[in-house]
């Protein structure tokens, strides 16, 4: 047996991979562990902000408990090889942040809270 880390969209899974005993009957395997999901910091505010289409965080730019203005930008993320920005659509204060730099993200995945 060989033991691998596979990063499939910024998502780690360890692999173990059998060495067949030279028979045609095919094995099933189990199926790979569900990536684990970001760990928020703060609590969940009331106000949503997901990824508006699939890309990768290249920055955040707010704190958990951070005042933040309409049009202020949160976080940095590149789709389709442009980057693009995620603004605050209104005052208030950062209650979570949902995600990592380095980590891609499909659209519609609540990537910070506000109150």
């Amino acid at each position: 047996m060989k033991n691998y880390t596979i990063t499939i969209n910024g998502n780690k899974y360890a692999v173990t991979v059998e060495e067949g005993n030279g028979s045609n009957v095919a094995k099933a395997a189990a199926p790979a562990a569900a990536p684990a999901a970001p760990v928020a910091s703060g609590t969940q505010g009331g106000v949503a902000i997901s990824m508006p289409m699939s890309g990768k965080i290249t920055s955040i730019n707010a704190q958990v408990g951070a005042s933040v203005k309409k049009g202020q930008v949160l976080v940095a993320f590149e789709a389709m090889k442009m980057e693009n920005e995620i603004v605050a659509p209104q005052d208030g204060t950062v209650a979570s942040v949902n995600c990592q730099v380095n980590a891609q993200y499909e659209s519609g995945a609540v990537i910070l809270t506000l109150n």
